[in-house]
């Protein structure tokens, strides 16, 4: 009877560790992989798994800057840029082998004409031919036609010839014309007179001179040299 007992004791104890040895290998397990799952798929959280949005990323994404605004304002700087011209020099000749020669410090093509070149700190040289003359002009601005040659000079214009001294703010020349024309506050020296004027127009080909004043009623002060 004690063996008979004994025995089932001992069963009992038997299937106790092997029911605890199957839990342990397969239920435990069970339900901690499930623990993990859960929490790896917590509804609680609050990041999007949609959200590709890098959080180190610091890039503010309400800049309203377009990059292709960027690029337009680089390459118009670079057009800008590139109609900038650094110490020009113009020479031409006409028929008759006069030689006109144009210096600048600087200059700028003209977006709406590409004949038209706009100067700064303006020299021209005009070599005359005949008797080997030269006629020197200068001023702080410029307006030059690559096409026919023709030149506005403005701003403390002055020309040098021979012995006369003629100064203004205004100064139209035409190569092809052969005629220069300065004009506003035109004063003219020479080793008798000293003239004022609104106008003064010089034939480089006949070396006639006219100067007048825009009203009629005034006339050109004239100061003799002592």
């Amino acid at each position: 009877m004690k063996k008979r007992n004994l025995f089932k004791i001992l069963l009992i104890l038997i299937l106790i560790i092997f029911t605890w040895f199957i839990y342990s290998k397969y239920f435990k397990k069970s339900n901690d992989l499930l623990s993990v799952i859960t929490n790896t798929t917590d509804p609680t959280n609050t990041t999007d798994p949609t959200n590709t949005t890098d959080p180190t990323n610091t890039t503010d994404p309400t800049n309203t800057t377009d990059p292709a605004d960027t690029k337009t304002a680089v390459e118009e700087e670079v057009i800008y840029n590139s109609n900038i011209i650094k110490d020009i020099n113009y020479t031409s000749r006409d028929l008759r082998g006069n030689e006109y020669i144009l210096v600048a410090k600087e200059g700028e093509i003209d977006l709406n004409n590409s004949d038209i070149i706009f100067l700064t700190d303006v020299t021209a040289n005009i070599k005359l031919a005949k008797n080997s003359e030269l006629i020197v002009i200068t001023s702080n601005y410029g307006k030059y036609n690559t096409i026919n040659y023709d030149t506005i000079f403005s701003k403390n214009v002055k020309i040098d010839y021979v012995d006369n001294i003629i100064t203004g703010d205004y100064l139209d020349f035409s190569m092809l014309d052969n005629l220069l024309i300065i004009s506003r506050n035109v004063v003219y020296k020479n080793l008798e007179n000293t003239m004022k004027a609104d106008v003064l127009e010089f034939d480089i080909k006949t070396k006639n001179t006219k100067i007048y004043m825009y009203d009629s009623k005034k006339k050109v002060n004239i100061k003799n040299m002592e």
